[in-house]
């Protein structure tokens, strides 16, 4: 499943919500800073499905607000 991701840094809580639209907005609390709000990402994205961190991929937008995230089943 592939998830279309709009992520805001440096939150007061981490949490992933979804839209009507069927896009996703991800609050974290890290910084965007070596990598940590994309590692926390994945690790929120794991638990929200139930999943281990190794099945969820940035595949595209690494460096972006904007994130394609891919969770495999």
């Amino acid at each position: 499943m592939i998830l279309r991701i709009k992520v805001t840094p440096r939150s007061a809580r981490s949490e992933l919500t979804r839209a009507s639209d069927g896009t996703w907005t991800a609050r974290l609390r890290a910084p965007p800073v070596d990598g940590k709000a994309n590692t926390e990402l994945i690790a929120l994205v794991a638990g929200h499905f139930g999943c281990r961190k190794s099945q969820v991929t940035i595949k595209a937008g690494a460096g972006g607000r904007i994130k394609l995230v891919s969770v495999a089943a």
